[in-house]
């Protein structure tokens, strides 16, 4: 049975997501959703850089898209807004998003869901991947587990969105701005979800959160998606949540986003295993994973298309199918069967 889809927003995630939802034989591409008024009218697969148009017009009015006849909307702004969200539940449309909502009781949202007949459901790959899923798919080959971690490292002159690397995410600004800034308690409402869903999943007993934000400077000038990072400015930033059952840490999750790893002070370095994400379980057998691929080769390759934005699209596009079939509410990774991707179009049935 072929779901209807509306991608909302088309930054990095949501044109990745239009090619992903065009080549998966269960979807449909039904609408597309814009926030500025110069991408309202055009077709939605010129929006996503592919060869042939598509025959879905984009538009940037929301009442428009909320009486668009759709199964799911593929949620994709840069910021959470729950009011829209509410909204799109309402109408009768599920929500899969990779910007929140991961682990969640929110009681609006829910009642939202409840009254559209719908479901929420938080994915993606950091957070929502990498620091849970992962953990908790890996912790599943254990027993008398003791800690989980899940954690990032990334260029992040590969990020080619120089208003969110610059404003949002403030590289290139004083090291006292990025710390007085908000960048922290934002990133915090998607990651403690993280963390929370695998304190519940593994059964930890009642811990204490902990939150940490290290910076380093430039030494030199770096060339970046942002412009030129001169010397005494933000060029590298780790951010880190942190759990512990009294005295011992349980959970870590964590992301190293640097702008390379030369002239930096302090000298972070990624190291000899270069970018990547890893995934670790202490228990009985413990294990150490390391995840390649989702991360570029050069910074030209991934300022063309990033790979961590492709992986992020391309499950919350498989998860669709899954959340559509599920009960009303809120949908958690925990409470889907195994998500997973569908043959090249070329290959398929």
């Amino acid at each position: 049975m072929t779901s209807r889809v509306i991608q909302w927003a088309t930054g990095g995630v949501g044109r990745a997501a239009i090619e992903h939802v065009v080549r998966h034989p269960d979807l449909e591409l039904v609408g597309c959703w814009v926030h500025g008024p110069e991408k309202s009218g055009l077709d939605a697969g010129e929006l996503a850089g592919m060869p042939a148009p598509l025959g879905v017009t984009a538009t940037n009015d929301v009442a428009e898209i909320l009486a668009t006849d759709a199964d799911c909307v593929l949620y994709a702004p840069l910021l959470p807004n729950a009011d829209e969200v509410a909204a799109i539940l309402r109408s009768g449309k599920n929500v899969v998003t990779p910007v929140g909502w991961f682990w969640t009781k929110d009681p609006a949202l829910a009642a939202a869901a409840i009254e559209g007949g719908v479901s929420l459901h938080g994915t993606g790959i950091d957070p929502g991947g990498v620091t849970d899923h992962h953990p908790l798919f890996f912790a599943g080959l254990s027993s008398a587990v003791t800690f989980v971690r899940g954690e990032e490292y990334s260029d992040i002159r590969t990020y080619g969105a120089p208003d969110v690397v610059r404003y949002f995410m403030g590289f290139g600004g004083s090291p006292e701005e990025a710390r007085s800034g908000s960048l922290l308690k934002l990133l915090s409402g998607g990651f403690e979800q993280s963390v929370q869903m695998c304190l519940d999943g593994l059964g930890f007993a009642e811990t204490e959160i902990r939150r940490s934000h290290e910076i380093a400077v430039a030494t030199g000038p770096i060339e970046g998606p942002a412009g030129t990072i001169r010397p005494g400015e933000v060029a590298a930033q780790r951010f880190a949540w942190e759990a512990f059952v009294g005295s011992d840490k349980v959970v870590r999750v964590a992301v190293n986003w640097f702008m390379g790893d030369e002239n930096l002070d302090p000298p972070w370095t990624f190291g000899p295993a270069g970018e990547r994400y890893e995934v670790e379980v202490h228990g009985d057998p413990g294990c150490s994973v390391v995840i390649s691929g989702w991360t570029s080769s050069d910074v030209e390759s991934g300022l063309r298309r990033n790979p961590g934005v492709v992986a992020t699209a391309a499950h919350c596009v498989n998860s669709i199918p899954y959340v559509c079939a599920a009960a009303p509410g809120f949908v958690t990774f925990l409470d889907l069967p195994v998500v997973t991707g569908r043959a090249h179009p070329r290959l398929g049935r």
